[in-house]
């Protein structure tokens, strides 16, 4: 069964998260300049298997150094139980904001890392730190129904790679719009962060190609990407921002339920558009966002 927990964990809004492979020393010293929301410390993807243990004491001391920087910082473990078990021995959980867990298929994957998280963390006599489930393959598109409810978790990820090397196609939208949908929708029914992107992450010089599968990203629900390139964050920092006409708007429509409130109504026309509680909702979530 799911761990239960209360408050459900959260994190602020994310939009970039910045991927740095643990043994990447060279990548630490500017990380936290590259004006990433977060920086995530690579064990999975990044590390040939045959440099797993080798990288595990630099992840934790990257960890420790990024954090005492000021940066959010996550930590990708593995996605097998043996590896990952190793991957969190030893690993400074006070400073992690969250952990991915990738290759998620099922619940029960995700209750046995919660578990084994919760269990490190009570040990030390800390608070364990939420988890981000990365649903990357078929089956784990199809178990976002299942997965999401788990309230360990802080988000949920799409991985458009591994998602169309399971179908052996191109990541491009034909084959990713619909398993995107579907776990941005489970992410969102259960008031998760949901990063992803509809389409490729890996070609870093196409640059007007991957601002348009950022807007893309943000029109269909996603709340932000991980980048594999620090030229990826700026791009990704702007796409899932409201832009200055969405702002403008959001502080129209604020004043105008303001109006509404004194007034003593539960709804008002602005510029010929009924402005009800969703539409509040969005604009404040809108100004919500750093300028």
């Amino acid at each position: 069964m799911p761990l239960t927990q209360n408050p459900r964990p959260s994190l602020r809004p994310v939009r970039s998260l910045l991927f740095l492979p643990a043994t990447a020393d060279h990548l630490l010293a500017k990380a936290t300049e590259r004006g990433a929301d977060a920086l995530v410390v690579d064990l999975e993807d990044a590390i040939p298997p045959d440099r797993k243990a080798q990288a595990r004491p630099m992840a934790r001391a990257a960890v420790e150094q990024l954090a005492a920087r000021g940066a959010r910082v996550l930590l990708r473990v593995n996605s097998e139980a043996a590896l990952w078990q190793q991957d969190l021995h030893g690993m400074p959980l006070q400073h992690l904001a969250a952990v991915m867990l990738p290759k998620v298929e099922t619940p029960a994957q995700v209750d046995a890392f919660a578990q084994a998280l919760a269990g490190q963390a009570a040990a030390a006599g800390q608070q364990p730190p939420p988890i981000a489930a990365l649903l990357e393959t078929p089956r784990g598109v199809l178990a976002a129904a299942q997965v999401a409810p788990h309230e360990a978790l802080c988000a949920l990820g799409f991985g458009a790679e591994d998602y169309a090397g399971a179908l052996g196609v191109p990541p491009e939208p034909a084959a990713l719009t619909w398993p995107a949908q579907q776990v941005l929708t489970c992410a969102h029914a259960y008031g998760l962060a949901c990063w992803g992107l509809a389409g490729s992450i890996a070609v870093v010089d196409d640059v007007a190609g991957f601002e348009q599968t950022v807007r893309a990203g943000r029109a269909m629900g996603f709340t932000g990407s991980v980048c594999i390139h620090p030229r990826q964050v700026p791009i990704v920092n702007r796409g899932f921002s409201p832009t200055a006409e969405e702002r403008a708007w959001a502080a129209r429509v604020m004043a105008a339920d303001d109006a509404a409130r004194a007034a003593g109504l539960g709804a008002v026309l602005l510029d010929g558009r009924m402005i009800d509680r969703p539409i509040v909702e969005r604009a404040r979530r809108w100004l919500a966002f750093p300028a």
